[in-house]
This record gives structure tokens, C-alpha cells and sequence, in this order.
């Protein structure tokens, strides 16, 4: 027997490490051992196409020879490889691989299906051909490799977040088959696992060097070159890891796990396939290890793969139905979390919900967001509506200033609702199975004492890949092994289903998950933004006028398939780094090119609409002015004329109804209220006044008073001007689209226009405008009219914008004359405050945040709000509104934001609260312009109006089609109380209803929700920022 001999830490560990490692001493190592003979494959011949072939049409084409090393590309190209193939018949008992390197992702195709992905960074370099070669197997083979011109993380030039390069090459480094050994594998992961154990453990844990000893003793008695010797290392490794954990270790549930962004560094056609190439791998892993459960959200990418790969998608069917896959989610595709309207969010999970109960036989009961950048205060509730009371992510672990104090906790919305919320305190969703995630996991979590639980979800993630073999070998054999915390291969339901279990210590985190990073995806890429803006816009009227088309004629159809598609694209433009901006250029093409279908298709189904609002009445033919916002309005509006020019008109219109358009001779009529003046000084400035408000420009447009008139308060702060635009230097760290740093604010340079360059435009009555042009540099100039209708609370700001710059910010300020410490902020359905110091870390964090329509500064008796139609980011610092304009990112996309721009923005000063002053109705104005629809027949000669509400603290949101087939003459309704209080709301209806239910954001009926119908009127009652939806069943109208 050896003499023992006295152990030196470091040399050990180098030791077992140099034992199992892919770079020293593989020639007589145990690593080097992991394949045996091997031999090359018979014939190697590719096909290089600019487009993404199905199979079916690829193979037809005509093959070349090929051979390894050949270089082929470029970018974003596909090169299909045929792989013919004999094993020698010695290899007869083994297992056998086609080994298989590209810095291209690959999908292996046999027979007709795909089998298998291979992505060398995603640690997938080898396909099982056979796991034990019989007699009778056939020797020779055919294989396809299909091979993208993008690595797993697309193609940067440089840097993985830079863009693309268009001319990269791609080449395959290795084509061959070989013995696998796996002996050889199991011995390497438990060594890998028990070096993870010494290290992690340190040196001063017992158990640390038990793990030294064991995986030291194992290399003494293995001999690489005599497989015979390994039994004897393998049962040291079985009794190390037969030695448990007590009951009170922690228990992580591991769930294999494959994030695929649905478009980013590469577009959304690749992303079809690097969904099949995943998931058809973790379809052979579920295969292999019954055990073993992988969890998939989003139902857009389910979708691609059940039209692009029928017989993957069957496969996928088969395992959820056994439990090993696990839909999860309950979304359209992992949305942002900022951006959004709260119709669109509720919409994610109504077109989910309803996808995976069709397809899969059930609902989510997880929402399931882990990489969006940041989280609304309305979510908990819109959760709760869609049937989800459990919620995870990690995304708050990057937060730049502030931990986050939780990894376990019920979080509570804007409106009470509370949620069941999980971090992984290993802030991965990319786990893979290391002793040091594991341990991480423990360490890290922050609700120690309170809870036992924790997910750990593994498997390659961003771009694709999954999970691994090798990671599911660590997981299972770690198990229950002292030292470490307890791993079991789990589900969320079972994870959730233990935290619930033990939920009585959770703390509660109420309001928004803010991230403290990327927040300049609130500003970058304007054109999607704007595009977002507009399309949620279209669609909520496209809604809105044929539902009152369907309401008022029988013969109607209302465009349920085609709505359907048109809010598929606007959901998928709403991806986390679609619509914020993080992006390549083609990812940014093809959403412009959904937008630009939204909008075309959209109009098209208003017109039909309007017409069928216009059959059988009588009146002259012309413009049917239709208001989509449930309270009247009486607004200025520019009718067209023929030949294309445009008269102004007063036009008053009802709650969510139409008017007949004024006739020509009618353009002027007795303004009850006082006429715009607009005037001129000698010294350049222009003064417009409405008798509400009045506005005087500086001779360089820049606003010196904005007054109040029945008061006579003075909005703009003493000795400052508003509109000052304002550039700043904007170089971030490192994420270039996403981030804007805190230290960008001390490069505030404003921008000087020049004296006299300020002109009238429109010169008074019903409208009133001043503009101007300014250079802001050399390479961008802007130009703006300003402009005052009669009787409107708020002055717009009509802007264009030719802006080439690279990392600079554009914003524009307006300093009021308000004091307050904190402001307000439209979020989805309601609003919250942030405050405008940075008292404390929390506070300076917040020094870019992000609104919807509106934002307002109110102080007791007196506020300035500033409204925009298709802005987000924001901030207010003391008394300062600060709008963000344009920013100027190079990477992912080098062209983001470069060329024209067009946006409005508009400032209401106003008396009283916000909420009395009537601003919330002031933004949805801005942004749902009165809408002067051709009629092809006579319009009607009468207004009318479908739906009013008793109180301006409820709005009613949406009007549309219920979605049951069942419930074709049913329409959904959906309000929310806006001001932050309980009131009772009565909703007026003209239409004919039989039955007026409530029901759930997925449009389940509550069956306790019958409301009674009086004299067409409904009551309702609402707590704070609640939200409410129902069904009103239509009698059927008699035309």
C-alpha cells in the first residue's frame, strides 16, 4: 500500500484539474479519452443560398464538393451541407457521433425531420448517430447540416452588441464520426463537480477537502488508457456523493430553460430557426431522461415552429402532455415592460392565454419575463385579470446602483392586486449546473429564513441553444449530496407551489420593478416608438367603429381574423428589444415594415367600417367626423377640400360617436368661445392667446411666459425660458442602445437659436401658429411650429427634426414656476410619482425614467403638465420638465434614429390637481386626433353618440368584439379609473343591449357579475387605478 503523503492544496487541485482539461496534457488525460477511433465522413457537399430554404426545397438543389476548412458566407446566407457517411464495422457495441464544428449554428436533418442543433458555443459540437451500434443498424447514412451565416449571438463586428458584419465568413472546422465514451464523460462530469466542491466550499469547509481527496484518490487508481480501472474512480465518486444533506438544506428546481429573444442581434426569420434548432434538442434530451422538464414561453415562436416544423411541434405537443415541456408565460411573445399601452399588455396575454389553451389544453398559471427592462406597477393587476397569480424574472439583478432587497415576495400593483414574485438568486436564466451556480444560488438569496426554495434554470439562453447532456448529468448527480443545497429536477408549478407553502414570512415590494439600467431604451430608435404609438392608436379605433358598425347593422362582419393578425404584429413589435430599441438595422426595418401593414390595413378597415356606419341614412354626401374618446369634444379640425387643401373647422362631436362634417359655407361659425389673437412685436417675439392661455415666444421660439389667463398665473419659472432644447454628450459604458448614464447630464449644453428667425404662421380666429428653424449643429436642424386652437388648455409643438449625430441626447426643458417633490407620470391605465431630488441612492437612480402620454409637476392650487404623442422617456429634477427627444446609439444598429423626424409635444398649465384640471382627457386628445372619415354614400345628418360615462375619473379604454365565436353580437368592454380614487360610474349606452355581464381580462364570464340594465345606463364601481371589463350582449338590430 502507498505511503499517504502530506497534501499541498494548490498542487492538488492543478493536479485533478490538469486531469480533466481540454487543453494540457490530452494525450494522456482523461479528457483526451472522451472519443476514441474516428474517421472521416465519405463526402462532404454544400448549397449556398441568400435565403432560408425549407428542407423539402434545399435538397433539390444542386450540391457542391466541399471539404473542411472551406470558407462560406456572408452574412445572414445559409449553406446546407449533405453528409454521406459509413461507420466501419469494427465500432459494432459502441456509441457512435458525428462530430460536427462551425462558428455557423447548425440543425442537423435525418430522414426529412430535423434532429438536433449544433452550436459550438452553445457546447453542442457532436450528434448521436447510434448510442449502441447493433448488427443490424444500417452503416450508411445520409445527413443534411443546415448552417446559418450567424453565430449564436449574430454577427458583431468586433464586439457581440456592435452591428453586424455584413461580409463575415463562415467556415466548418470539423466533419467526422467517432467512438464516444461514456465512461469517459460521467468520470469527467463528477470530477468537474467535486473541484467545484473544493473551490467553492474553500478552504477552511471540511467537506471541501473530502471532495480534494476524493477526486485525488480517483485519479490514482484511473489509468485513461485501461477503461477497466474506471469502475474503481467511479464508485470513490458514489460513495462521496451517497454521503446527504440534512432536511433543513435548501432546495433549488432545476428546469431546463432556453431563452430565445425573438429578435435582436439577428432577425426575426432567424429566429425561427433557432427555435427549431433548440428545442429539437431539448426534445432528444427529454427523450433520454424522462425526468428531465423544459420550460418554453412565448406563444409567436410556438407558432413558427408549428408552421415552419409540423412534425417538431407534434413532438413538442407529445411532452407537454406527459409534463416534460411546460408552456409558460401565458404572453404573445416576452414583451416590454415599459412601453406598452395597458390594452397591448392585456392583449400579450389574452392572444397567449388563449394560444396555449388551444394548443397545449391549458392556461398558464406563471408569467414569465426574465430579461425585459423593468416592470409597470400595473402588471400585478393585469396578471391577475389573465388568470396568473405568480410571476418570475432576474432582470432586476442588473441594476446598476441599488440591490434589489428580495429574490421572494409578493409585489402589489398600482391598484392593491398582489402577486406571488420569484427571482433566482442565481440572477441567471442560463445556468449551467457548476457547483459554483449552485452555491451562488444559496448564497445570494436574500430572503434567507423566510423561504427554502429557489429556481435554477439551466441551459443556454439569448440566442438559442438550451440545455445540455453534460449540465443534466451535474444536476442529477449533485442531487441530494452533503455540502451542497438540495437539486431536484422540477417544475415552476412545483417550485411556486413550495414557495406558496411557506409565504406567510414574504415581505411586499408595492409598486413598479424599476431597473437602474438601459433606460435609454425609453428614447432610442423614435421611429418604432412612434410606430408603437400610432398602431395602438389605429387599432383602438378600428375596434371602437366596428364594434358600432356591428351594433347597428345586421349585415356587418366585423374584421375579427384580420384584427387579429394586425395586433399579432403590433404584440410582436413589442418584443423587450424591439420596441425599445435594442436592435439591429434589420430587426428595425421589419417592424417599420409591421407598422407600415398596421396602418395600411388598419385604414382600410376604418373606411369599411365608416361606411357601414353611414348605410341607409339620409344626408349629403361627404365626411362622417368620428370621436373615438368616450366624452365630447368640441376641437378645431382641419377638413379636407378638393384638391387637397384643408379648411379649418369647429366641429363638436359626441362621446365615442360621429357628427356630420360642418358644409363648406358653415367653416366659420359663431365662436362662442374667445378667437385666437396672434401678435407679432417689433423685437421679433410673437405673443398667441386663446382667452385660456396665453404663450409668448422669444424671437429664437423659445417660451418666455406661458400665463393662465383667468387667473393670471405665470407658469414658466422666474428669470427661465421653456422649449430650450438641450444636447448632451451621450457614451455609455458599454450597452450603447440601452444605456444612458447618470454623468450624460453634466454635458448639458442648451441650444442658441438666432434672433428674428421666428415668423407667424397660421395668424388667428380658430387657430393660431408662430414657427421656427434651429440648427443644432452643424449636421441636424429643427424646425417647430407652435401652435394655440380656440378653446384648447395646451399649446402644441409641432416638430421636425433632420437629425445626423453619433452619442448625443436631444431633450427639451421647461423650467416651471413649481415647487413640488415629486411628479407625476402616465403608466398603463393610472398614473404614479417619482420624486424630482436625489436625496437618497434609490432617488438619483431615477435619473431617466419613463411615462406614457402625459407627465405633470402640481404643486397645491397649480401644476404645468407636459403631454407628447409619441415620447417615453422623461424626467422632472426640482422644478424642471425635461422631455426626451432623439438619441444617437451606434450598436447594435450603427443608422438608429439618423434622418427626419416628426413628434408633438404640448404644455397645460393648469389650476387645481391634475386630475380636476382635466389633463388625462388633454393627452388622450393629443394623441386620438378627431378622425374626418370619407363617406360613400350620404352621412348621416344627425350625431350620435354609443357610449358616455357619468364621471371623468372613469375611462372607457376599449369597445370590441368579444373573442368566443360563440359571442359574435357581444361586445367587451374595458374602463379603469384614471384618478386614484373609489367612485361610481354610471355608462350610458344608446345601443341596443340584452344582458350586461362582467368578466375577467380574458373575457371569462364572472358568475357573479350580472349588472342590471336601467334606462341603458349600467353602474359600476371602481377602487383606485382598478380595471373592469364586461360583456354587453346586443339584441340584434332590424335594419
Amino acid at each position: 500500500m502507498a505511503t499517504p503523503v502530506l497534501k499541498h492544496w494548490r498542487t492538488t487541485l492543478e493536479r485533478v484539474e490538469k486531469f480533466v482539461s481540454p487543453l494540457y496534457f490530452t494525450d494522456c488525460n482523461l479528457r483526451g479519452r472522451l472519443f476514441g477511433d474516428s474517421c472521416p465522413v465519405d463526402a462532404l457537399s454544400s448549397f449556398l443560398t441568400p435565403e432560408r430554404l425549407p428542407y423539402e426545397e434545399a435538397i433539390q438543389q444542386n450540391f457542391s464538393p466541399a471539404q473542411v476548412g472551406d470558407s462560406f458566407g456572408p452574412t445572414w446566407w445559409t449553406c446546407w451541407f449533405r453528409v454521406e457517411l459509413t461507420i466501419p464495422e469494427a465500432w459494432v457495441g459502441q456509441e457512435v457521433h458525428l462530430r460536427w464544428e462551425s462558428d455557423g449554428e447548425g440543425l442537423v436533418w435525418r430522414d426529412g425531420e430535423p434532429v438536433q442543433g449544433l452550436t459550438k458555443e452553445g457546447e453542442k459540437t457532436s450528434y448521436v448517430l447510434n448510442e449502441r451500434l447493433g448488427e443490424g443498424d444500417p452503416r450508411s447514412l445520409t445527413l443534411y447540416v443546415e448552417v446559418a451565416c450567424s453565430g449564436l449571438l449574430g454577427a458583431g463586428k468586433g464586439s457581440m452588441i456592435a452591428a453586424p458584419d455584413p461580409e463575415k465568413m463562415f467556415q466548418v472546422s470539423r466533419a467526422e464520426l467517432a467512438v464516444f465514451h461514456q465512461d469517459v464523460h460521467k468520470l469527467l462530469v463528477v470530477l468537474e463537480l467535486l473541484l467545484g466542491m473544493a473551490k467553492g466550499l474553500g478552504e477552511d469547509n471540511q467537506r471541501s477537502f473530502q471532495a480534494l481527496y476524493t477526486a485525488n484518490q480517483m485519479v490514482n487508481v484511473c489509468d485513461p488508457a485501461q477503461p477497466k480501472t474506471f469502475s474503481v474512480a467511479q464508485a470513490l465518486a458514489c460513495q462521496f456523493f451517497g454521503q446527504h444533506g440534512g432536511e433543513s438544506q435548501h432546495t433549488l428546481h432545476a428546469m431546463g430553460h432556453c431563452h430565445i429573444d425573438t429578435a435582436w442581434l439577428w432577425p426575426f426569420e432567424e429566429t425561427v430557426r433557432k427555435c427549431a434548432r433548440s428545442w429539437v434538442t431539448a426534445v432528444q434530451l427529454m427523450e433520454r431522461n424522462p425526468e428531465f422538464i423544459f420550460v418554453c414561453s412565448q406563444a409567436q415562436q410556438l407558432l413558427w415552429v408549428k408552421s415552419h416544423y409540423p412534425g417538431l411541434y407534434t413532438r413538442l405537443q407529445e411532452f407537454a402532455c406527459c409534463g416534460q415541456f411546460v408552456p409558460v408565460g401565458g404572453t404573445w411573445v416576452e414583451m416590454d415592460g415599459n412601453l406598452p399601452s395597458g390594452e397591448a399588455m392585456v392583449r400579450q396575454f389574452l392572444q397567449g392565454q388563449n394560444f396555449f389553451l388551444q394548443e397545449f389544453g391549458k392556461m398558464c398559471s406563471e408569467f414569465w419575463l426574465p430579461d425585459t427592462f423593468g416592470y409597470s406597477a400595473q402588471l400585478p393587476q393585469i396578471m391577475l385579470g389573465c388568470g396568473i397569480g405568480r410571476f418570475l424574472t432576474q432582470k432586476l439583478s442588473w441594476n446598476l446602483v441599488n440591490s434589489f432587497p428580495h429574490h421572494t415576495f409578493f409585489w402589489e400593483g398600482l391598484d392593491g392586486s398582489r402577486v406571488l414574485t420569484h427571482f433566482p438568486p442565481g440572477n441567471s436564466y442560463g445556468m449551467q449546473g457548476s457547483v459554483e451556480e449552485v452555491l451562488k444560488t444559496v448564497t445570494n438569496n436574500r430572503d434567507k429564513g423566510r423561504t427554502n426554495h429557489s429556481a435554477f434554470l439551466f441551459g443556454f439562453g439569448d440566442g438559442g441553444g438550451g440545455p445540455t447532456q453534460t449540465m443534466l448529468d451535474r444536476l442529477k448527480r449533485l442531487g441530494n449530496t452533503d455540502g451542497l443545497p438540495r437539486v431536484q429536477l422540477s417544475s415552476p408549478g412545483r417550485l411556486f407551489s413550495a414557495l406558496e407553502s411557506t409565504s406567510g414570512q414574504l415581505c411586499t415590494w408595492v409598486g413598479e420593478l424599476f431597473l437602474e439600467l438601459h433606460n435609454g431604451t425609453y428614447t432610442s430608435q423614435a421611429q418604432i416608438k412612434k410606430g408603437n404609438r400610432e398602431c395602438e392608436r389605429i387599432l383602438h379605433d378600428v375596434e371602437l367603429l366596428s364594434s358600432l358598425a356591428l351594433a347597428r347593422s345586421a349585415q356587418f362582419l366585423y374584421p375579427a381574423a384580420q384584427l387579429q393578425c394586425l395586433w399579432r404584429l403590433l404584440l410582436l413589435n413589442q418584443f423587450h428589444d424591439v420596441v425599445p430599441g435594442s436592435c439591429i438595422q434589420l430587426v428595425a426595418e421589419d417592424a417599420m415594415c409591421h407598422y407600415k401593414d398596421i396602418r395600411s390595413h388598419g385604414n382600410k378597415l376604418l373606411s369599411t367600417a365608416a361606411a357601414a356606419l353611414c348605410a341607409g341614412e339620409p344626408g349629403p354626401e361627404g365626411l362622417l367626423v368620428v370621436n373615438t374618446l368616450p366624452w365630447k369634444r368640441t376641437e378645431v379640425l382641419a377638413l379636407p377640400k378638393p384638391g387637397g387643401a384643408h379648411s379649418l373647422a369647429l366641429v363638436t362631436v359626441p362621446s365615442m360617436g360621429f357628427a356630420p362634417a360642418p358644409a363648406p359655407t358653415s367653416l366659420q361659425p359663431l365662436v362662442p368661445q374667445q378667437p385666437v389673437f396672434v401678435v407679432q412685436e417689433p423685437d421679433g417675439s410673437v405673443t398667441l392667446d386663446n382667452g385660456i392661455i396665453r404663450v409668448r415666444l422669444d424671437p429664437t421660439g423659445r417660451l418666455s411666459s406661458l400665463v393662465l389667463v383667468a387667473s393670471g398665473r405665470e407658469a414658466i419659472a422666474e428669470g427661465a425660458v421653456g422649449n430650450q432644447f438641450v444636447l448632451f454628450d451621450d457614451v455609455p459604458l458599454y450597452w450603447d442602445a440601452w444605456d444612458v448614464m447618470d454623468y450624460h447630464l453634466e454635458t448639458r449644453r442648451p441650444v442658441l437659436g438666432q434672433v428674428r428667425t421666428l415668423a407667424v404662421g397660421t395668424e388667428g380666429g380658430l387657430r393660431g401658429s408662430a414657427w421656427f428653424l434651429l440648427q443644432l449643429s452643424p449636421n441636424s436642424r429643427l424646425s417647430q411650429e407652435v401652435v394655440l386652437d380656440v378653446g384648447c388648455p395646451y399649446v402644441r409643438f409641432h416638430t421636425e427634426v433632420h437629425w445626423h449625430e453619433a452619442h448625443k441626447f436631444l431633450k427639451v426643458e421647461f423650467p416651471a414656476r413649481v415647487q413640488s417633490p415629486q411628479a407625476t407620470y402616465e403608466i398603463q391605465f393610472g398614473h404614479l410619482q417619482r420624486p424630482t431630488h436625489y436625496n437618497t441612492s434609490w432617488d438619483w437612480a431615477r435619473f431617466e425614467v419613463w411615462t406614457h402620454r402625459w407627465m405633470d409637476l402640481s404643486e397645491h392650487g397649480f401644476g404645468l403638465a407636459l403631454l407628447n404623442d409619441c415620447k417615453y422617456g422623461a424626467s422632472v429634477h426640482g422644478n424642471v420638465l425635461s422631455l426626451s427627444l432623439l438619441r444617437a446609439p451606434k450598436a447594435p444598429d450603427a443608422f438608429a434614429d439618423m434622418g427626419r423626424h416628426e413628434f408633438t409635444y404640448a404644455l397645460m398649465p393648469h389650476k387645481g390637481s391634475f386630475q380636476d384640471a382635466g389633463v388625462i382627457r388633454a393627452a388622450y386628445t393629443l394623441n386620438f386626433p378627431l378622425l374626418a372619415l370619407p363617406a360613400p354614400g350620404p352621412a348621416p345628418a344627425a350625431a350620435w353618440s354609443a357610449f358616455s360615462l357619468s364621471t371623468p375619473a372613469v375611462v372607457l379604454e376599449t369597445v370590441k368584439q368579444a373573442e368566443a365565436p360563440a359571442e359574435s353580437r357581444t361586445l367587451l368592454l374595458r374602463l379603469y379609473e384614471a384618478y386614484g380614487s373609489h367612485v361610481d360610474c354610471w355608462l350610458h349606452t344608446s345601443l341596443l343591449v340584452q344582458e350586461a355581464v362582467l368578466c375577467d381580462f380574458l373575457e371569462r364570464r364572472d358568475p357573479a357579475g350580472q349588472l342590471p340594465l336601467s334606462d341603458a345606463s349600467l353602474k359600476l364601481t371602481f377602487s383606485p387605478f382598478q380595471v373592469r371589463s364586461l360583456l354587453l350582449v346586443l339584441q340584434t338590430p332590424s335594419d
